[in-house]
């Protein structure tokens, strides 16, 4: 299941995934939201926390994670990519060379810092 993170600034679209993901995660919950933001803001600012097993995510999933990232290719301004998996953090960290915007990857333990540069840009909150 996706849901929204409440409690994050108004440009930046986060969300977490647990458990089993499905197409209807995105279809009904990600897109509006994600749209939603691209309309109020002009630019994406995503955060997605990684709390499941990647093989809870159903080919569905993954191929409207993909159109995702395709529809809104030029709006793409930080993405955060929260898990511990290794081979996501590489996978993201790779996949920021190839698309427009910036792509990080975090740890769990960081996601406050994910969540800050995401709305900012900056690396952490210094206040």
């Amino acid at each position: 299941m996706i849901t929204v993170i409440p409690d994050v600034p108004e440009n930046v679209a986060a969300f977490k995934a647990t458990g089993e993901i499905s197409q209807a995660d995105f279809e009904n919950l990600v897109l509006p939201h994600v749209q939603a933001k691209v309309n109020a803001f002009d630019e994406l600012n995503y955060l997605l926390l990684l709390d499941t097993d990647l093989d809870k995510w159903t080919a569905g999933a993954w191929f409207q994670d993909v159109l995702l990232g395709l529809k809104n290719l030029t709006k793409w301004n930080r993405a955060a990519i929260v898990t511990d998996n290794k081979g996501v953090q590489n996978f993201t960290d790779i996949f920021s060379v190839l698309m427009p915007g910036e792509f990080r990857s975090f740890p769990k333990e960081f996601i406050q810092n994910a969540i800050f540069w995401c709305a900012n840009g900056d690396e952490v909150d210094e206040d």
